[in-house]
């Protein structure tokens, strides 16, 4: 393999991981805000940690253009992706071209109103002032001030009024410091781009919570809690903090957690009120696709290799080639234990593949691609042959899952009834052994109004409702030594 094809592979074998420096990661989440006409009039001081003199921190947005906003946050994170990319040693600058910039925070096209608005967000970042309070290794306080961005070279082609062509941007050093000594973070950069601003800004905050607290063995009981209020301030560069559940859910935060419940971040999560007082509390429990990112990303870190690295990571290599076996296997009718060469294009492919349907569910899409491919008499022979059907497999799984979303509530609709006949009939036995308890007078007395009330009745009908209404006077009567529905339900 010549240098450059090697050059290919370790680019396509990073090209979803996105390293972020942990202080960094923090910051980010007050520092940016996801309204842009709010940003734009916001210069107030946000304060981190307050009251906690040595993890304190401030973040002074510009009085002029306010705090960073969407699009400064996309920016961001296209940028840091960049930087991620260039692997190590550690570079302090990032360079990029106007199409580059384009592509990565999803613009087709570029004109001059493009521009404008990414040399607005570039100097949004610019000039907010960031000041870090903390304690050193040898116990000293100390008071770090930096801008995340503190030079911006931008290239031209003529005149100032024209479209930017090229910028370079120069990263804090104290960033840089902290990388060097590999405190980051690993994220999945082909997850964040199907997110919105305020997605990829839970994402990160909750994918670097579960890392800290997950042990590896910890799977079933991993879940962490935050308060809402706190978390718009510190999470969500101080979102409106909303006072009725239903519209945090409807409204608010909740499309953007279930998109990550769907993506696989997050199993589920919850909305509560607090015990001890009016605020709200988030639980959250992390989903699939963590502990698969965890794996290729995270926890591998510490196992003696380069996290910059462009290849060498088993997960990235070994499913995609698993994936590739699995095919021609299913294809052919082999033995799976007797396939084992592969060409590099259905190598890609697979790995393509799996950015969109989780390697957990690989054999079924195989499965449903092969069968289509036969109803249509396309004699399949690659992985790409089966890549069409992508869509039609993430429609049949979306329409199954409803399916038995449906089939779930018929059942549990027929359990209700079956739980109500049978509860009827319980206080048709209370009623009746009630009856036989009581004295002599009482037993006349109800027989006589249950006879007087079926008179209209005629042959063995008349029994039949004179025993009914006998039950009913009866409960009527004595209903308070009968349990409830739910007390007979729970018992």
């Amino acid at each position: 393999m010549d240098a450059a094809q090697a050059g290919e592979k370790a680019r396509a074998q990073s090209a979803d991981k996105l390293f972020m420096e942990n202080t960094l990661l923090r910051v980010s989440g007050a520092l940016f805000c996801h309204d842009a006409k709010r940003a734009a009039k916001n210069a107030d001081i946000i304060e981190l940690n307050r009251g906690v003199e040595e993890k304190r921190i401030t973040i002074r947005p510009d009085s002029k253009l306010g705090q960073p906003g969407p699009l400064a946050h996309k920016v961001f994170v296209a940028l840091i992706k960049k930087h991620s990319d260039y692997g190590r040693p550690v570079q302090q600058d990032i360079s990029f071209t106007r199409r580059e910039i384009g592509r990565l925070i999803g613009r087709k096209e570029w004109g001059g109103k493009d521009s404008e608005q990414l040399s607005r967000a570039l100097y949004e970042i610019h000039h907010t002032f960031i000041a870090a309070f903390f304690r050193n290794k040898a116990g000293r306080y100390i008071e770090h001030s930096f801008n995340i961005f503190p030079e911006i070279l931008i290239e031209r082609r003529e005149f100032l009024s024209d479209p930017i062509e090229a910028c370079t941007i120069t990263l804090a050093r104290p960033i840089i410091a902290s990388l060097e000594d590999e405190h980051f973070t690993c994220l999945n950069h082909s997850l964040m781009t199907r997110l919105g601003t305020i997605g990829q800004a839970l994402y990160m905050r909750a994918f670097f919570h579960f890392a800290n607290l997950y042990d590896g063995r910890n799977r079933t009981k991993l879940e962490f809690q935050k308060r809402y209020d706190d978390m718009c301030l510190e999470w969500l560069g101080g979102l409106t903090v909303l006072r009725h559940r239903s519209k945090i859910i409807g409204e608010q935060l909740g499309p953007h957690l279930d998109q990550l419940v769907a993506e696989g971040i997050l199993a589920s999560y919850t909305v509560a009120k607090a015990k001890s007082s009016d605020n709200f509390v988030i639980t959250f429990r992390p989903g699939e696709t963590f502990f698969r990112d965890y794996d290729r990303f995270y926890r591998n870190r510490q196992q003696g290799g380069l996290q910059f690295e462009f290849h060498g990571e088993q997960r990235e290599i070994s499913e995609p080639l698993r994936v590739a076996q699995l095919f021609v296997a299913k294809r052919t009718g082999q033995p799976a234990s007797r396939i084992a060469s592969f060409p590099s294009k259905d190598v890609a492919t697979a790995r393509e593949i799996l950015t969109v349907v989780s390697f957990a569910e690989i054999g079924d899409f195989i499965d449903y691609a092969l069968a289509e491919a036969k109803r249509t008499g396309f004699d399949v022979q690659t992985l790409g042959g089966i890549r069409q059907y992508l869509a039609g497999y993430q429609a049949a799984k979306a329409a199954k899952k409803a399916s038995r979303a449906h089939e779930a509530r018929m059942m549990q609709k027929h359990q209700a009834e079956t739980e109500k006949v049978a509860y009827e009939d319980y206080r048709k036995s209370e009623a009746r052994r009630i009856f036989e308890s009581l004295t002599p007078d009482e037993r006349d007395t109800i027989e006589k109004a249950a006879t007087a009330q079926a008179a209209s009745f005629t042959g063995s009908l008349r029994k039949i409702m004179t025993d009914r209404k006998r039950d009913e006077i009866t409960i009527e009567r004595h209903g308070n030594a009968i349990e409830g529905f739910e007390e007979w339900r729970a018992g």
